[in-house]
């Protein structure tokens, strides 16, 4: 692409976010009433955009549209470009630093109401004055909704595809327990082995969960066990059917830490070598708010004990 292409007076917000919106929808009128914006005018503007920059970012294809290798590519700059100029406002806004105003915190299913008891009361004291919204969601959900701008930083645990253009601050380590009907066999035990629990009817949470992955590695199988008729979406039902004497699981150390106290659990530690999760925070590289981000997350770090 040519060094003089660039026209500050031709290059408009309003066809990045055009560009945005087609790459997620990959339809004109869906892009376009996600952009509150009649379809003949983004496909236009589109049109008009491609014939400046000589290139061709779209593939129509019938009633509906594709980006090219090349349209993705100048998308994913223009979503960071809006990302960036969203942070801009937010900062000359009646914000204080180091935040400069609300932080959008999106939190996975399986850590939310076990992490907020902690690091709620601790955020409080630490910046009286920070709204701090929560969004929960999966892992997938969360790192896209993180990329498009809609939340400013996710709480989550540790993936190995995290890119360059993230950066991250590690919370805490959870260790894995065996949670376990106070009447079972192994209840007795001091410890229990992650294998032979998988052995009997273990309780995994549904598809799309990284803590099933992990529970899975942890007890050595590739798939479901012979528990896998049933499928929970938070850890609390699992934590009630394996009260209620329907099998056994295994929870990360901050949930183990709140049923400690149901007298129909039993919660073991796992023998040698165990098993854990990783826990961290992540945001857009380069924001603005990185130092209140990296201070937020050290608050974060002492109220769990990382």
């Amino acid at each position: 692409m040519p060094a003089h292409i660039f026209d500050p007076k031709a290059t408009t917000l309003p066809v990045l976010r055009y560009l945005v919106a087609l790459d997620e929808h990959d339809h004109f009128g869906r892009a376009a009433a996600a952009c509150s914006v009649a379809q003949p005018t983004l496909s236009e503007q589109i049109s008009r955009y491609e014939r400046r920059l000589g290139v061709e970012l779209v593939q129509r294809l019938g009633r509906g549209a594709e980006l090219s290798a090349l349209g993705r590519q100048l998308a994913a700059q223009a979503r960071d470009i809006l990302n960036r100029l969203q942070t801009l406002e937010a900062s000359a806004g009646p914000g204080e630093p180091p935040f400069y105003g609300p932080i959008r915190m999106g939190v996975i299913m399986s850590l939310g109401s076990s992490l907020l008891p902690h690091i709620g009361p601790a955020i409080e004291e630490a910046f009286p004055k920070l709204r701090w919204p929560v969004r929960e969601g999966l892992t997938s959900g969360l790192l896209a909704d993180l990329a498009a701008g809609e939340v400013d930083c996710v709480v989550l645990a540790s993936v190995p595809e995290i890119d360059d253009s993230y950066a991250q601050e590690h919370l805490l380590r959870e260790e894995f327990f065996a949670a376990l009907p106070a009447t079972h066999p192994f209840a007795a035990a001091a410890s229990v082995d992650a294998q032979e629990l998988a052995r009997d009817q273990l309780l995994l949470l549904d598809d799309g969960h990284c803590l099933r992955g992990q529970a899975l590695a942890v007890c050595g199988l590739a798939s479901g066990g012979p528990g896998g008729d049933f499928r929970a979406t938070s850890l609390e039902t699992l934590r009630q059917l394996v009260a209620l004497g329907h099998g056994v699981t295994l929870l990360p150390r901050l949930t183990a830490e709140l049923s400690k106290h149901d007298p129909r659990l039993a919660l073991r530690p796992l023998r040698a070598p165990g098993g854990h999760r990783d826990i961290v925070m992540i945001w857009r590289r380069g924001e603005m708010r990185e130092e209140g981000f990296r201070q937020l997350a050290a608050v974060m770090r002492r109220s769990v004990g990382g």
